[in-house]
């Protein structure tokens, strides 16, 4: 009778030992933080930790005192806080649980057309904002439609947002966030607050990219986070994608400019050198063997022009017409591989002129 009893109790036991387990091992999970980018990870939480935006971070800060805003517009080069900017201002407005009730963003990836404001803008807008916030705070009356890279609308529905805009001033306010101002129409432009966001200034650039590798255990050298801040071009969000990207590849060891170099796409300085050395050659045949090798690397024209314009503008080795003869052949090249040309005879084309300039003397 023993023995029977025992038997189903020892078999019983086994799956729930095996739940009970299990149920730890999911706790154990749970706890661990979960791995996000570290652009996300390094975001602004509120408006005092954006970086170099003094005048949008005064206005706004007033604003945030007051509990008013004004429609925004905020314009600049990719990278300079945008975004992050009018995020953390709507979450110091509402706090973290009345964020997602009051904030509608909207980026170029989703469907923005005339049908879309007129329908799901218009009726968030047309929603009256009511609540307050649980930790006691004073909460604005207004909610905020975020639409990011404005300047991708099209102009019927550009024209469609400004009558929503005025009609739902009272319980709306409206941040648009776009790279060139000039693609969003002047009544749209005059309902609201410009901002400029400036390229990011080296000195900041470098402060937060040994921040996040402090905070991150990253070995760098200094040469390397110059030559990055230098490779970002003032994109702070380049500037840190390129920072994790380099500490994936090399697992701990330290980061040095060659790896930057080859992580971030540009053409080493050598190469271009060697372009330029064949182009004063004067044989056709030994810069046809540069260019394909450039190719067949896999670096993009695209890039080779932007560094070779550098390289042309600062040099003391030609004149100023030779300097002038070259951009504009550069100017020329770059339009038509934005048109989608071949990229080898473009370089080639590119090429033979600067033999024939370097040449002629």
């Amino acid at each position: 009778m023993q023995a029977f009893l025992k038997g189903p109790a020892s078999i019983s036991t086994k799956p729930i030992a095996a739940k009970e387990k299990s149920a730890a091992g999911s706790s154990g999970e749970g706890k661990r933080t979960k791995p996000i980018p570290w652009v996300e990870k390094y975001r602004p939480k509120n408006v005092d930790e954006v970086a170099f935006q003094d005048e949008v971070v005064a206005v706004l800060k007033k604003s945030l005192e007051g509990a008013d805003l004004p429609n925004l517009l905020f314009y600049g080069p990719p990278g300079t806080g945008k975004t992050s900017t009018i995020l953390a201002a709507a979450r110091e407005l509402f706090g973290p649980d009345l964020f997602r009730q009051r904030v509608l963003e909207l980026n170029a990836s989703d469907e923005r057309g005339i049908q879309v404001i007129r329908e799901k803008v218009k009726a968030f807008a047309q929603l009256t904002a009511s609540g307050s916030r649980s930790d006691g705070k004073m909460c604005p009356p207004f909610k905020i439609v975020i639409l990011d890279e404005a300047d991708s609308m099209t102009s019927a529905a550009q024209a469609a947002l400004r009558r929503t805009m005025e009609k739902e001033s009272k319980t709306t306010r409206f941040c648009l966030i776009c790279n060139y101002i000039s693609r969003i129409i002047e009544p749209l432009t005059s309902r609201c607050s410009k901002f400029r966001f400036k390229p990011l200034s080296d000195s900041i650039q470098r402060q937060r990219l040994l921040d996040v590798s402090e905070k991150e255990h990253v070995k760098i050298s200094n040469e390397a986070v110059s030559y990055l801040v230098k490779a970002s071009e003032g994109d702070l969000r380049k500037a840190i994608t390129f920072l994790q990207s380099a500490t994936r590849l090399m697992g701990g060891k330290e980061i040095t400019e060659k790896i930057i170099t080859e992580i971030a796409g540009v053409i080493p300085k050598e190469t271009i050198d060697e372009l330029l050395l064949g182009c004063q050659s004067g044989s056709f045949e030994k810069l046809e063997t540069v260019a394909k090798n450039l190719i067949n690397e896999g670096f993009a024209v695209a890039q080779l022009i932007n560094q070779l314009h550098d390289t042309v503008v600062e040099s003391e080795d030609y004149s100023d017409k030779q300097k002038s003869a070259i951009v504009e052949k550069l100017a020329e090249v770059d339009k038509c591989l934005a048109d989608g040309a071949d990229e080898f005879l473009q370089l080639m084309s590119l090429c033979a002129l600067v033999m024939q300039q370097l040449t002629q003397n």
